[in-house]
C-alpha cells in the first residue's frame, strides 16, 4: 500500500516539475537578479545582452534571443526588444507589445510582476537593501537619454544614466516610471547602490 502511495506521489511531483519547466520555457521577460560586477560598465549593449542570455540559460530557459532594455547613442531600448507579448517567470503577461509596454496605464509592470529570471521578487523601496533603480538610459518612451554611462562602458563615479523604478514608487522626477524615474548619481556599483539600486536591468526575449 505504501509503495503505491509513494509511486503516485512520484508521478504527481513529476507532473508538477514538467508543468514548471513548461512555464519557465515561456518566460520572455525578467529583471536581472545580479549585476555582472562592474556597475554600469556592462561591456556595452553586447555585454548586457550576453548577461541576459547567461542568466536565462542558468534559469533553464534556452533557445531564445535576449536583449537588454537599454538605450545607447546608437540604439533605442524600444527598438531592441522585439514585438511581444512578454511574460514573466510566473507566466504573467507584463505587456502585449511595444506601445502597450510604454503606456504607463496599460502595461502590467510593478514590483509583483517585474520578477527576476528565477521568479523572485526584487527588493523595492522600503526593503533592505532597496534595489528598485533599474538601469535603462531611456526616457518614458524608450528613447535614448544620454550619456548612459558612456554607452554602458563606464563605472566612473562622476557618470550618470537614467534609471526606472520597477516598483513604481520612490523619489525622483517621475517616481512611478518603470523606465525613466531619475538619473543615477554615478556609474560605479557602489554609486548605484547609494541611491537605491544594484546595477540591475530589464531583459526581453526578442522572438
Amino acid at each position: 500500500m505504501s509503495f503505491r502511495i509513494l509511486a503516485a506521489a512520484a508521478v504527481f511531483c513529476a507532473g508538477l516539475s514538467t508543468a514548471a519547466q513548461a512555464q519557465d520555457a515561456e518566460m520572455s521577460f525578467f529583471v536581472t537578479s545580479v549585476n555582472p560586477g562592474n556597475g554600469a560598465d556592462l561591456g556595452g549593449l553586447d555585454g548586457a545582452d550576453a548577461h541576459c542570455a547567461s542568466l536565462a540559460e542558468a534559469a533553464g530557459v534556452s533557445g531564445k534571443v535576449w536583449a537588454a532594455y537599454l538605450s545607447s547613442s546608437t540604439e533605442n531600448a524600444r527598438d531592441r526588444i522585439g514585438s511581444g507579448p512578454w511574460v514573466n517567470a510566473d507566466g504573467v503577461i507584463i505587456a502585449e507589445g511595444v506601445e502597450n509596454l510604454h503606456d504607463a496605464e496599460a502595461n502590467n509592470l510593478d514590483k509583483d510582476t517585474a520578477l527576476s529570471e528565477t521568479g523572485d521578487v526584487i527588493n523595492g523601496r522600503g526593503d533592505e537593501p532597496n534595489r528598485h533603480d533599474i538601469l535603462t538610459g531611456s526616457d518614458a518612451q524608450g528613447v535614448f537619454v544620454g550619456p548612459a554611462c558612456d554607452d554602458w562602458t563606464s563605472a566612473a563615479a562622476d557618470g550618470s544614466a537614467m534609471v526606472g523604478h520597477h516598483d513604481r514608487t520612490g523619489g525622483g522626477d517621475d517616481p512611478t516610471s518603470w523606465n525613466a524615474a531619475h538619473p543615477s548619481r554615478g556609474c560605479g556599483l557602489e554609486n548605484l547602490r547609494g541611491t537605491g539600486g544594484d546595477g540591475l536591468f530589464y531583459c526581453f526575449a526578442t522572438d
